[in-house]
């Protein structure tokens, strides 16, 4: 997923920046249409993917409350048209929108995400696709350390318990970015192509392929 060897490619690289929550709908979907973007694009560019936290609910409680009761006390009854929507948006990339299981604070997958990339960008990569489809499609809750671990087992990634064991660990640099990176964005997602370009919401993947087009050039 993750190639820095333009210069001997002859391709130009693309680098993306992307702010994000884990609990975010339009977070996964926007992921899933750039995804496809990158894989039509292979032949033009090589990509550098890194994944900066970003918290929608700072305060959402650890022990996780459930998710339909969480969004009716939130929206009140449009929650049930949102769910809808999002049933749609979904099935638009291929997948199934769930509402089942529980909703909470995400600071440790943020953690988790941080630590990934301390192993490859790739892996990183492959970890949010892991927990977005256990949270939006199966159920899962982001804040249970288990379904982290299983995530993290899934992609490669090494040393996760020991690391999600210490509540410290990844915490000063994850809030450091939430301070810095995120600081002055209002919504996700949020990306910033080679450092200059920048795309809001979950746009289509022709969105992505006109800002690598204008970023590499």
């Amino acid at each position: 997923m993750t190639e820095t060897n333009s210069s001997h490619s002859g391709k130009k690289l693309v680098r993306i920046d992307i702010s994000s929550d884990t609990v975010c709908p339009f977070c996964f979907v926007g992921k899933k249409n750039l995804d496809k973007a990158i894989a039509s694009s292979k032949d033009k560019y090589n990509f550098e993917i890194k994944w900066h936290p970003y918290q929608l609910v700072p305060d959402a409680p650890k022990e996780g409350t459930d998710k339909r009761e969480f969004y009716r006390s939130k929206f009140g009854s449009r929650s049930v048209q949102m769910e809808a929507r999002m049933l749609e948006v979904f099935r638009g990339v291929g997948l199934v929108y769930s509402l089942n299981g529980l909703t909470g604070n995400t600071i440790d997958s943020h953690r988790l995400i941080y630590f990934s990339g301390e192993q490859g960008l790739d892996k990183q990569h492959d970890l949010v696709e892991e927990l977005f489809l256990g949270y939006f499609t199966q159920g899962k809750y982001i804040g249970d350390q288990n379904f982290l671990l299983e995530a993290a087992a899934k992609v490669g990634i090494e040393g996760a318990e020991e690391f999600l064991k210490n509540p410290n660990n990844g915490l000063k640099e994850v809030e450091d970015e939430l301070k810095t990176h995120s600081r002055n964005i209002s919504s996700v997602p949020h990306y910033v192509i080679n450092g200059t370009l920048t795309i809001n919401g979950a746009q289509p993947s022709e969105a992505f392929l006109k800002a690598f087009q204008l970023a590499a050039n």
